[in-house]
């Protein structure tokens, strides 16, 4: 399970770093300001949960029943948040209208929250003696 998640955190990362570039290079020449600040953040969390999904794929105290878990909460909030805010960005841009998906960006940034505290409540029931 630690394999998988590595190299799904390596692409989103990389992905996030070509949606950075296009971000800081690109964007700033087709929408408003304030879709540039959303796409930013978007990509801001991104990056964010490619280091807590190398973290866990990486850490040894986790079984591979909790990684799952917390591989498949991470993922659906990044595309669910992420994804939403850069369809959004582009709305004006294409012939679809996707503002129906304003209210996914929430329901991503939960799932992306309940990944961190079910990280923290699965660190707390490891047993002080073992080393982390």
């Amino acid at each position: 399970m630690g394999r998988k998640i590595i190299i799904t955190a390596t692409l989103l990362g990389a992905l996030g770093i070509i949606l950075g570039a296009f971000g800081a290079h690109g964007l700033k020449k087709i929408v408003s300001e304030t879709a540039v600040a959303s796409y930013e953040v978007g990509v801001r969390y991104q990056m964010y949960h490619v280091f807590f999904l190398l973290f866990v794929g990486l850490s040894s105290f986790f079984s591979d029943a909790v990684k799952k878990r917390l591989f498949i909460l991470t993922l659906i909030g990044v595309t669910l948040f992420s994804g939403s805010i850069y369809l959004l960005t582009f709305n004006g841009l294409s012939g679809f209208n996707v503002k129906f998906l304003g209210p996914v960006t929430p329901i991503g940034g939960v799932f992306m929250i309940i990944a961190w505290v079910y990280a923290a409540i699965q660190t707390l029931k490891i047993g002080k003696s073992t080393k982390i």
